[in-house]
């Protein structure tokens, strides 16, 4: 029988619980085995599902209690790990034919981290074919479903993060984020997600470390669970050569006042069809930080859609370099959209591709002088709520007449400004009971800020303790 009180405990409580000896180890792991086979089956949000093995590490972790051994900040507490991310001696199949049995030889840094803080990894979440989509649906996995309507997608790359954790299979999983895949499942799954500064986590997943779009994060349902994941993960790696060197202090509660700060709040982005549901979230819990004490002021920004297009091109151009030599043999087998993606970055003159970084910089110069006036910039994550599974991409970026966006996600801009941290939170429930995400983004490497306001959201409107009909 599962505890659903039990599956819907944060991670900071369960591992708080094992530290006094009032839950065990083996309890919260056995648990969240049994509601991932409980909900796998209805959402398929989890690929790989490690039992046995867990379960040896549960009963360790229950003996390390026992003996009165030193515990890490996660000691006992279930986590899920996405198939994008290399795990030693474990398929990653990055929801590809091509990579259907590959089985690395090494953990990634943060898996490594994670399990040193005392996380045990009950399994590996569901990713769209090399996390390239904002709907989870790959051709080596199937779809994955959103907990609060399984006709609708959870959102993407992270979708089966989000989905486990949003469904309480997990307290926390990891995601990546390379133009919005923490933050779109964050939202259409109505939980927390970060993306971090760049390098705040160190990333070694990718063939280049030179890489500047792309970074590990958490997804979670509450934001002191997303800030333990944070102080367990960040921290200087040699393996990634732009990891920051310096530690946030992250030891201790996360504050939560805002009384004195200042907010810059734009709905649109300078360019898309917001769903008035989604603008009026967002404005309802702009208010509720006015209420806690901050100033919230509208401004207007100097983007178009053009910086949306830029990120595609910067993506197509990644899928290409990091993916492109898979195609001849595994074409047949792929995600079309993912082969059209490859082939037009293949046909992208270099001088083009190196442009782009002065596309950037005057993205950059029309949003530094508003982080310079304000202390964060508010924004909706996504446009709409979770559109239905198999919609995938089509039909949501054509442009009107007026030159106005229906884009889905209004992430990607802050993964071409990525040292700027990204917070997405959830802000409200539409009318047909689908979650709403807030984007918080703050100023360069100041990701203790956004959690801050996360955290000052919350405490005025709290989610945690919503669960999804399943």
């Amino acid at each position: 029988m599962v505890d659903l009180d039990l599956c819907y405990t944060s991670a900071s409580d369960l591992a708080r619980h094992i530290r006094a000896r009032e839950i065990s180890p083996v309890e919260a792991v056995t648990n969240s085995l049994a509601r991932i086979g409980e909900i796998n089956p209805k959402l398929n949000c989890f690929c790989f599902v490690y039992p046995e093995e867990a379960l040896q590490k549960a009963r360790a972790a229950e003996a390390a209690v026992t003996a009165g051994k030193p515990l890490g900040p996660l000691h006992g507490v279930p986590i899920a790990i996405k198939d994008l991310t290399p795990t030693k001696g474990k398929r990653t199949t990055l929801g590809s034919y091509s990579h259907e049995h590959w089985v690395p030889d090494y953990d990634a840094a943060i898996v490594e981290k994670l399990t040193a803080a005392g996380a045990i990894m009950v399994g590996k979440t569901t990713t769209p074919e090399f996390a390239y989509s904002s709907f989870t649906e790959s051709p080596l996995w199937g779809i994955t479903r959103n907990p609060w309507n399984p006709e609708r997608t959870p959102g993407g790359s992270s979708g089966g993060s989000g989905a486990a954790v949003a469904s309480g299979c997990v307290p926390l999983a990891e995601g990546t984020d390379m133009g919005g895949s923490v933050r779109i499942p964050a939202a259409w799954c109505g939980i927390v997600g970060l993306k971090p500064s760049l390098g705040r986590i160190p990333l070694d997943l990718l063939p280049s470390v030179f890489d500047n779009i792309s970074h590990f994060g958490p997804l979670a349902r509450t934001i002191d669970d997303a800030r333990l994941f944070l102080n367990a993960a960040q921290g200087p790696d040699e393996r990634d050569i732009q990891s920051i060197g310096t530690k946030l202090a992250l030891d201790g509660p996360q504050p939560g006042s805002v009384k004195g700060m200042r907010f810059a709040l734009n709905i649109d982005l300078g360019c898309y069809v917001v769903e008035a549901e989604v603008e009026a979230a967002v404005r309802e819990a702009a208010r509720a930080l006015t209420a806690a004490g901050a100033t919230v002021e509208e401004v207007k920004i100097p983007w178009t859609r053009r910086i949306a297009d830029a990120w595609v091109e910067v993506w197509q151009v990644f899928m290409a370099a990091y993916f492109g030599h898979v195609l001849e043999q595994y074409r047949d087998k792929m995600d079309p959209h993912v082969v059209a993606l490859i082939e037009a970055g293949n046909k992208m003159p270099a001088a083009h591709y190196k442009r782009l970084e002065i596309e950037r910089t005057e993205q950059w110069r029309g949003f530094y002088p508003i982080l310079q006036k304000y202390d964060a910039f508010l924004c909706p994550t996504m446009r709409v709520p979770a559109p239905r599974c198999g919609e995938r991409d089509e039909g949501y970026y054509a442009m009107r007449e007026d030159g106005r966006y229906y884009g889905l996600d209004m992430t990607g801009q802050f993964n071409l400004l990525a040292p700027c941290p990204a917070l997405s939170v959830p802000a409200g429930w539409s009318k047909d009971g689908l979650p709403i995400g807030l984007q918080i983004v703050g100023r360069r490497w100041r990701d203790d800020t956004v959690l801050t306001i996360g955290k000052a959201l919350e405490a005025a409107r709290p989610w945690a303790d919503k669960r999804p009909p399943i």
